[in-house]
């Protein structure tokens, strides 16, 4: 492979807040991403529709990414009809980037439930797995939640070392990055009360969300 991995960061971003932004941002210096892509899911398989139409999350994902090289946006979930799953996103993307490795990017909740995703084992053969936790996290616990087939392709293919990245895919990486706690189901009430939402979100991000009315109580989509 030839050029930097990519990195792919996919979620409802429903706001997009400081959490992801620096998620990425952690990730992208550790494992020397080339690139990082934001993907705001359409309609996603295993929770409800996002509050805010995807018109208006991708919006916001552009706006809180403006300005730093490494971070883009893509709107191919937003446009596909149907559920979103990452499995075609993934092959998709592997077919346009057939010369750099892909790291899928996610949190360890993410990671417990990935075996109940379309295709899951299939995402191996697709893009390496970088899993990000919190200072003081205990893998001991992970692995306990984790479902069988799970557990034996963990152990199987975890290691931490950035040079696992010269394969194509199929490694899964830890990394541990900063505790930010920060949810956007808080963002979503706080803003729903009335409340400020301001150092949990970009300020252009808090303008386009004000100027749009959204998150309000009788917010219609």
């Amino acid at each position: 492979m030839s050029l930097p991995a990519l990195g792919v960061l996919g979620g409802t971003f429903d706001p997009i807040h400081f959490g992801h932004l620096r998620l990425a941002q952690e990730l992208a210096d550790a494992l020397g991403l080339g690139r990082v892509r934001f993907i705001p899911t359409g309609t996603p398989p295993h929770r409800d529709s996002p509050q805010v139409n995807g018109t208006h999350r991708l919006q916001m994902v552009r706006i809180a990414i403006a300005g730093n090289p490494l971070f883009d946006a893509d709107d191919r979930e937003i446009r596909r009809k149907g559920i979103s799953y990452t499995y075609d996103t993934l092959t998709e993307l592997h077919n346009e980037h057939a010369d750099r490795p892909l790291c899928l990017l996610m949190g360890t909740d993410a990671f417990v439930a990935l075996a109940t995703w379309h295709r899951w084992q299939e995402l191996f053969d697709l893009a390496h797995v970088v899993i990000a936790y919190r200072p003081g996290f205990r893998f001991e616990e992970l692995e306990d939640a984790l479902p069988a087939p799970l557990r034996k392709i963990y152990r199987q293919r975890r290691g931490g070392a950035p040079a696992l990245l010269r394969a194509s895919a199929g490694a899964i990486l830890t990394r541990e990055i900063p505790a930010l706690d920060i949810s956007a189901t808080n963002i979503r009430a706080l803003l729903a009360q009335g409340s400020s939402a301001r150092y949990l979100v970009p300020d252009a991000v808090l303008e386009y969300i004000e100027k749009h009315n959204l998150y309000k109580e009788s917010d219609a989509r």
